[in-house]
């Protein structure tokens, strides 16, 4: 006879379950499950074409919503085009999904103010993405000059209540690759913050100490920041362990093992300022295995066994539906979801790689044992 044991969580909706087999007794051997609200991905890329097809179910497979990325060729602008685009994504997952993609529009020096009512309207499109110019994947569209050029469209979101999400990196040549995300938060960041102190912001895909402070000293509620799982469990050290891997390069690239531990206390501390965001970003391997490999590291079929295993190392998986689940959609202005999802610690191995029409992508911690299987929807 099986044997069920449920415990709740003190500060939390999710549960553990202990589940019992007839030898229990005698083997000591008891499987732990954890039944939370269904997350949604505060930060996601999608692509396009044959790629969208291959790396859409499996976002929606474990997240309820996401806000996609519009670092597209040629990028999302306009909110028409946010609309054909989250057409093109709906078409991509299973006919038996309910998953749903929130959408953003790409900020350039000539965006217009009224391009932001058009979007508020619309009911679609949820915020807009600053990607300085030149600073990663698709971004040589992006912004030259925040302040002279887009000053009249950040008043604007202001008005509208649309939040800016931040790619948090100068471009200049001179500043130092681990340096970038620094000197963005001082020349830029904390200017705009104090300029627009009514502009909600989103300091995407935070990588140093410098980052976890200058949110942790912002107005709740009114800044705050997304975390990857490469952030959270790799340092710089992983882009050169046993040669150059390219599969674990991203943007912003991995640092100091000080700035990891300092983001890892940050989300598991219950900080309402840190939420997830997977940045998973998928390239053709070919395209990362080359000369001048692609950044980003695609990891959304293991995001939420990664995050799991983050707050179980830090004794707190009581802190983990707040982070993967509820400060999200609080910070944005939505509604919590009613679903639930449940994670299984039991191993199971990552595919050495997805296959597509067009090639195959390696995904984060390929062929690797993982210890929390996500499983279905409860």
């Amino acid at each position: 006879m099986i044997k069920s044991l449920t415990i709740p969580c003190k500060a939390s909706s999710f549960y553990f379950k202990k589940v019992e087999g007839p030898h229990a007794l005698r083997s000591r051997k008891v499987r732990m499950e954890l039944t939370i609200t269904q997350p949604d991905d505060w930060h996601l890329h999608l692509r396009d074409g044959v790629l969208l097809e291959a790396v859409a179910p499996n976002s929606a497979r474990h997240f309820k919503r996401a806000i996609v990325m519009p670092n597209l060729k040629p990028p999302i602008t306009t909110t028409a085009a946010a609309v054909a685009y989250q057409e093109s994504i709906l078409k991509a997952l299973p006919a038996d999904s309910d998953f749903t993609p929130l959408m953003t529009l790409y900020l350039t020096d000539t965006t217009s103010p009224n391009e932001i009512k058009l979007a508020r309207k619309s009911g679609i499109v949820f915020a807009v993405k600053l990607y300085p110019a030149g600073a990663t994947t698709n971004s040589q569209d992006g912004v030259t000059d925040l302040f002279g050029k887009c000053l009249p469209v950040l008043e604007e979101m202001v008005q509208h209540n649309m939040p800016l999400l931040v790619h948090g990196e100068v471009t200049d040549p001179e500043v130092d690759v681990f340096d970038r995300e620094k000197v963005f938060i001082n020349t830029i960041l904390r200017p705009l913050v104090e300029k627009l102190p009514q502009l909600k912001v989103v300091m995407e895909h935070i990588t140093t100490l410098d980052a976890v402070r200058f949110v942790e000293s912002c107005t709740e509620g009114y800044i705050a920041a997304t975390v990857t799982p490469q952030h959270l469990l790799l340092n710089r050290n992983a882009l050169f362990q046993g040669g150059l891997q390219p599969h674990n390069y991203c943007l912003p690239v991995l640092k100091r093992e000080i700035h990891r531990q300092a983001i890892v206390s940050a989300v598991t501390s219950g900080s309402k300022r840190f939420f997830l965001g997977t940045d998973s970003a998928p390239h053709e391997r070919q395209r990362k295995e080359c000369p001048c490999g692609c950044a980003g590291i695609y990891n959304a079929p293991v995001a939420l066994s990664l995050y799991t295993k983050v707050f179980e190392e830090a004794n707190a998986l009581d802190k983990l539906e707040a982070f993967t689940s509820f400060n999200g959609p609080d910070f944005y202005g939505l509604p919590r979801n009613k679903s639930k999802i449940k994670l299984i610690k039991t191993p199971w191995k990552v595919p050495e790689s997805y296959a597509f029409a067009s090639g195959e992508i390696i995904p984060m911690f390929a062929g690797q044992t993982l210890e929390w299987l996500p499983s279905i929807v409860a």
